[in-house]
């Protein structure tokens, strides 16, 4: 056992914060208010009570286990959560963090709802350092939390802002400067060829694994605008005994299952599962302009098919759909705009992520 840092103490975790069941409190008994109700997944509506007086700590009993809360107004604990009723004299926040760190998933029970007995729990060591440095600890680790929040909220304002863009920009109230040409309403069929993909028999060893990229709608949701790759890949013969077809680089990806309204540019020659609509625009019809347009009406596409309006797509319904079409010209600028946006966004994403990441490593650290 390597030798504790001057101060330091292993404790029951029973004995540095003893954790609690939360209180039923039934839909038909809560009465409006601004007390938060703290589910195993966080904020789940509010009450007019408070059960627990803050700071407090919370986290998952059963259902969603292992995502940790640190409350800072009174609040009410579901009985799907645990509560922090006791510090002793620790440093809630610290708490937080040293809960944050444990590793639930080894105390679920192997049931089909996951859950933790807080007996268990109790039953774990854990190590804790003196109060001042708790205190610090605290201070370090909620300045990561402080600008993984601020970039969270940087991104969330630049994806708002690229929407609302990306509506004036493909609706022509908004010009690119030096265009003033009249747009044209044009049926999307009449300018971009478009076929359904197919599969090849899977009990077929030879149509498998042949470098020829085959995308299934996960690998549309999995990377975005841009398919490089595909978790299977098929065979020329694979190509020539199914009704999947090969499309060209630039071809427009298009869900029309599940995930309706996807939509992804294959950046090189890929097939395609029939989930998924290949569209490949003519010469009027600028191909990464056609995306953004396409992702502009996904929210609209994705409530039809929650509403039951229609839960799936057809290529006759897509050859239907009213495009506004500029010159070429001003659908390339468009485009260009629109993906410096993207590419902002992307950027404070990987920014994110590396603050994740190295929020982890310091925890790993600073917690032992």
């Amino acid at each position: 056992m390597s030798k504790l840092p001057s101060g330091w103490k292993r404790e029951y975790l029973g004995k540095v914060a003893e954790l609690q069941r939360g209180f039923d409190l039934p839909s038909s008994k809560r009465i409006e208010g601004t007390i938060p109700i703290i589910s195993s997944s966080g904020i789940s509506g509010y009450h007019n009570e408070a059960k627990v007086l803050a700071p407090g700590v919370v986290t998952g009993r059963y259902g969603t286990i292992g995502n940790v809360f640190y409350v800072e107004q009174n609040f009410w604990p579901l009985n799907t959560s645990l509560w922090v009723k006791n510090f002793y004299n620790n440093h809630p926040k610290f708490i937080y963090y040293l809960l944050s760190n444990f590793d639930f998933a080894k105390f679920s029970d192997k049931t089909g709802v996951p859950g933790v007995n807080r007996n268990d729990l109790h039953a774990v060591k854990v190590l804790v350092p003196p109060l001042p440095e708790q205190i610090k600890i605290a201070e370090t680790l909620s300045t990561w939390d402080n600008a993984i929040q601020a970039t969270e909220s940087l991104i969330a304002n630049s994806q708002q802002q690229k929407k609302a863009l990306m509506q004036m920009l493909l609706s022509g109230e908004k010009r690119v400067g030096g265009f003033s040409g009249e747009w044209k309403k044009i049926k999307l069929g009449k300018i971009a060829d478009m076929s359904s993909g197919g599969t090849p028999k899977s009990t077929v060893e030879e149509y498998y694994n042949g470098g020829i990229l085959w995308v299934s709608i996960a690998d549309m949701t999995a990377q975005g605008k841009y398919i490089t790759r595909s978790e299977k890949t098929i065979s020329e013969l694979g190509v020539e005994n199914s009704s999947a077809k090969l499309y060209p680089k630039n071809t427009i990806l298009y869900a029309m299952y599940a995930s309706i309204g996807e939509c992804s540019i294959a950046t090189v020659p890929v097939t395609s599962s029939q989930a998924i609509l290949g569209i490949r625009p003519k010469d009027e019809l600028y191909f990464e302009y056609l995306y953004f347009y396409l992702s502009s009406l996904k929210d609209k596409i994705k409530l039809q098919g929650q509403q039951g309006t229609q839960s799936n797509l057809n290529a006759g319904m897509v050859k239907d759909f009213d495009i506004l079409l500029p010159s070429v010209e001003e659908q390339q600028k468009i485009a260009k705009i629109l993906t410096a946006a993207d590419q902002e966004i992307e950027t404070l994403q990987q920014k994110l992520e590396c603050l994740k990441l190295e929020k982890q490593a310091l925890m790993q650290i600073l917690l032992g």
